[in-house]
């Protein structure tokens, strides 16, 4: 045998790939990997918009931080040859404690937007929750988006509108809503400051060079139609966002800094269903939400977008836990960027999580499929922690299944 064959014997070339898409997911091991090809596809003022947080972003680089700080006490000899990673969140069983939280503008990291993420979340079965500040309308995500259904709610000035939007939700099949509770004023988010991001983001002599550098995201965002807040503008045409706008100024002139717990009970007369509030951050407002009947609540800093030094999420589900001893529900909103957070956060007393951030980046590396990639790394990721830790099931993930730093709020109370 000549030298070429035995070479040939003992060689194989990867085939060559010629999809694009499938080129850059196939490197993308980890949401931080994803973080890096979307800052490469997005203009700096998007990605910056993704990206950061309020001020100093102490509490966004909290929240995924502190995940890495707990241990696991993994547990051998449990035979993990069939995992299951079913639960069920707000009555309806779920295969995987997740769902995908709501963001606002999400089309400025893909032309699909809202649609491209709820038909992922549709086709894994997990909730999607769409922002009253999306970029797709209510009716238009119930037309793709066959699974779990989640609509998000600012409590604007106007109750009108608010009552239309729940009107409408409830009519397309939405399940639950979740009352975002942190935004009575907007967060000082600095990037956008030093940028002087507006949104939807204006293309001027300001940004021209960002849109060479990135020609894909500049066209699709020219050939696509205008981003507007779609759901608000069907029924409040003069606030649709379809012009540039400081975000701070229009949400300080439209929301109502007035809510109060007493919202819960107007909320109540208006939405025939389950309420989770979200951006519960200590643990008195946990068990305010209890004495106030809601379902659940989502413990949440906004992605560390609202007030910096704000709790990190995850330090703060076992105190809440312990305090509302399993009357109410649990979602740990902030930092997940591995299955292996969703096994953390469900040890401390989570009954699911809630992710946002990692979606889009996902979206805006790879449009659908990249959030298709990350909902299966995330599945994954925690099938295979819990196969490591000896759970077979998710009522085997207990509080003894992890170790936290000493310093962390209760823990010296254990």
């Amino acid at each position: 045998m000549g030298m070429i064959d035995s070479f040939r014997s003992v060689v194989r070339f990867k085939p060559l790939e010629l999809d694009p898409v499938k080129r850059r997911l196939a490197t993308a091991a980890s949401v931080e990997d994803l973080r890096r090809v979307a800052r490469r596809r997005l203009p700096a003022g998007v990605f910056d918009y993704i990206d950061g947080g309020a001020e100093d972003e102490l509490a966004l680089a909290g929240n995924a931080g502190s995940y890495r700080e707990i241990g696991f006490n993994p547990r051998v000899l449990r035979d993990v040859s069939k995992i299951e990673t079913g639960t069920t969140l707000l009555g309806r069983p779920l295969p995987l404690p997740l769902v995908l939280a709501p963001t606002g503008f999400t089309r400025i990291a893909d032309p699909e937007g809202e649609l491209a993420v709820a038909r992922a979340a549709a086709r894994v079965g997990v909730p999607y929750s769409l922002s009253t500040m999306g970029t797709r309308s209510i009716e238009e995500v119930a037309d793709v988006c066959a699974g779990p259904k989640w609509f998000q709610v600012y409590t604007w000035r106007d109750r009108a509108l608010v009552r239309s939007l729940l009107e409408r939700a409830q009519a397309a099949g939405y399940e639950a809503i979740l009352l975002t509770v942190d935004t009575a004023v907007l967060g000082r988010r600095e990037r956008d400051v030093r940028r002087g991001y507006t949104l939807p983001p204006k293309i001027g002599p300001g940004t021209i060079l960002d849109g060479v550098l990135h020609p894909g995201w500049t066209l699709d965002f020219l050939r696509n139609e205008p981003i507007t807040f779609a759901s608000v503008a069907t029924d409040n045409p003069a606030g649709d966002g379809s012009s540039a706008v400081s975000l701070s100024e229009y949400i300080n002139t439209q929301f109502d800094p007035a809510l109060s717990w007493s919202e819960i009970e107007w909320l109540r007369s208006v939405w025939d269903g389950p309420i989770v509030l979200k951006g519960v951050q200590t643990v008195a407002d946990a068990e305010l939400a209890v004495e106030h009947g809601v379902e659940a609540i989502a413990l949440s800093n906004h992605g560390g977008r609202q007030l910096d030094g704000a709790p990190s999420i995850i330090q703060l589900v076992e105190p809440v836990a312990q305090a509302v001893g399993g009357r109410i529900e649990i979602i740990a909103d902030g930092g997940v960027r591995r299955g292996s957070d969703i096994v953390k956060a469900l040890a401390l007393g989570a009954d699911a999580v809630m992710a946002g951030r990692a979606y889009l980046y996902a979206l805006g590396a790879a449009g659908e499929p990249g959030v298709d990639h990350l909902l299966r790394f995330l599945a994954e990721g925690m099938e295979r922690t819990m196969a490591l830790t000896g759970c077979q099931q998710v009522a085997d993930i207990t509080r003894e299944l992890v170790t936290v730093p000493t310093t962390w709020p209760g823990a010296g109370t254990r």
